[in-house]
């Protein structure tokens, strides 16, 4: 499974918690964080840790997704889901090359 199909899956699974005017449409250019996202600081953390999880189930390992590194960023890994898929990359990338 790749990191778009991961964050899709996580979507899909938090879409159905919500009316159907609140869902997140499944593309690279929806945002999840900011003034544009339909995600409140708690339906964020909620698809961030689907997504942990979906991690470590696949993978076997843990990583933190939002974290002081991911807060520091110049533009934020949270503000589409495209930016979000680069930014897990690269934390699976370094897990994988230690």
């Amino acid at each position: 499974m790749d990191v778009k199909n991961m964050i899709f899956g996580a979507i899909d699974g938090f879409n159905n918690t919500l009316p159907k005017k609140d869902h997140l449409e499944k593309s690279l250019s929806t945002p999840i964080y900011g003034r544009n996202s339909k995600l409140d600081s708690l339906g964020l953390v909620n698809l961030i840790v689907t997504i942990e999880q979906q991690i470590e189930d696949q993978f076997e390992f843990s990583i933190t997704i939002a974290d002081e590194r991911a807060m520091s960023q110049k533009h934020s890994p949270f503000k589409t889901v495209e930016t979000l898929i680069n930014y897990i990359t690269i934390l699976l990338a370094e897990q994988t090359n230690d």
